[in-house]
């Protein structure tokens, strides 16, 4: 299947192998109440900030890729490396296929003797004996536990996350080990905050499985499980020693999961990159046909994007807030209707359009915005509405308690202005909202 051309915009080819480096040093400009991210069309060709006022002063971000090998092993399968730059504790996020069959890139970021692999019942049998051996091929000092969960959303919570510390200090594990998280979203969150509270915090490793993981959860430090009137409201942000994504990996993949992925790959192009969503109207046939240079250069483009927010905000105090576009309705739907029975993704994306609708109704954005959205979700196979059993008062009842709430204040990721452009604010016209909720529910 032909793929677009990606724009010029987005710095290399489909197929280059590539090093992206992320310096940041401007942080986000706020004006009126909002905190506005900035956008890729935000900067110059010298990577200079050409918008607006900002309240940070500093020098701007630089965002470079080259064509030179990424890897000191000239027969290397890395295609990209993506450096999230949070100073001492940066960390590279290697892509490409068959990288689990390359033990260096895992090795070298295992420090200690002891690792712990968390996983599930359904990547187990896939993938764990393959990890396994990567650790600890020519390296016979490595010693390998694994601790295997039930795959879900639905057991993503404190009684899941104690097998894990029950493998740990079974096993006499110390804290010169290392956890690595095989698995999806799920997987990565519950071995994340696992190992950032085993004896105050041990080294850990991310292999995303699911295209959800790769492009977004795996990225960033965010960490947790989710409670029985919230998602991800218990948790830490603990960075990983490396983000390993094996492409290849993908070939297991359901349709559905993959589609959901899906959903966080349009959102960058909604919030903060206009020519990546442009690329994506054009090529999703490809990315739903398993295409493997859409998809690399989908999961390139995506983690650049989230690299570039976590490094300038790791800790969300406003900018990488703008991340979660949609997020606000999704996790109401994924709490209300019942942990697992939507898949994250696809709650984001009716979430999403709730959002944009929201946005068009304060009269933020063209309509065309609207519309859009709409197509590019249908095209990807995403639902747009939400369950028939999410009720306005089940909607307004479970974000009272979301994680962007601020004393007592809602505050929404919402479009405004071009595409590429988002606030996070709380000063917005509760009529829109309300109206908003009414439009989406029956009741």
């Amino acid at each position: 299947m032909a793929i677009a051309s990606s724009p010029s915009s987005l710095h290399s080819s489909l197929h280059s192998h590539s090093k992206t480096s992320i310096t940041p040093r401007h942080s986000f400009s706020s004006s009126q109440g909002f905190v506005k991210i900035l956008s890729r069309s935000d900067f110059c060709a010298v990577g200079r900030v050409c918008a607006g006022p900002l309240r940070f002063h500093a020098n701007p971000i630089k965002v470079s890729a080259s064509a030179a090998p990424v890897m000191d092993k000239p027969d290397s399968r890395v295609s990209t490396v993506v450096d999230v730059d949070l100073g001492t504790r940066s960390y590279p996020i290697y892509i490409g296929p068959g990288l689990l069959d390359e033990p260096d890139l895992l090795q070298r970021h295992v420090h200690g003797k002891r690792v712990l692999v968390v996983t599930n019942t359904t990547i187990s049998p896939l993938y764990l004996d393959k990890v396994t051996k990567a650790l600890t091929h020519g390296n016979e000092s490595i010693s390998v536990e694994s601790v295997i969960l039930p795959d879900g959303e639905q057991y993503k919570n404190m009684e899941t996350l104690m097998k894990v510390f029950d493998k740990a200090i079974e096993t006499r594990l110390d804290r010169r080990c290392t956890f690595v998280a095989l698995g999806g979203g799920v997987i990565g969150d519950m071995c994340g905050f696992a190992a950032a509270a085993f004896l105050r915090g041990v080294n850990f490793i991310q292999i995303p499985t699911t295209l959800m993981a790769m492009v977004d959860s795996s990225v960033g430090g965010k960490t947790g499980i989710n409670h029985p009137l919230g998602k991800n409201l218990i948790g830490a942000f603990y960075q990983p020693q490396c983000v390993l994504v094996d492409t290849d990996t993908l070939n297991t993949l359901p349709d559905r999961e993959l589609a959901s992925g899906i959903a966080e790959v349009v959102k960058y192009g909604l919030i903060r990159d206009a020519a990546f969503f442009e690329w994506l109207e054009k090529n999703m046939p490809a990315l739903l046909a398993r295409d493997p240079s859409a998809l690399s250069y989908a999961i390139k483009r995506s983690c650049e994007n989230k690299a570039e927010v976590v490094s300038l905000d790791e800790k969300e105090s406003g900018l990488r807030a703008t991340l979660n576009l949609g997020h606000t309705f999704g996790h109401a739907i994924e709490t209300g209707a019942g942990y697992g029975q939507w898949l994250h993704g696809e709650a984001v994306a009716a979430g999403m359009v709730m959002a944009v609708d929201m946005s068009c109704r304060l009269g933020w954005i063209d309509e065309t915005i609207r519309k859009r959205t709409l197509d590019i979700l249908q095209q990807a196979n995403l639902p747009i509405t939400p369950p028939n059993m999410m009720t306005v008062d089940k909607f307004k009842n479970t974000i009272a308690v979301d994680k962007k709430v601020a004393d007592g204040l809602l505050r929404l990721i919402l479009l405004k202005g071009p595409l590429g452009n988002c606030v996070f604010t709380g000063d917005y016209d509760r009529n829109a909202l309300d109206e908003t909720l009414r439009a989406f529910c029956k009741s």
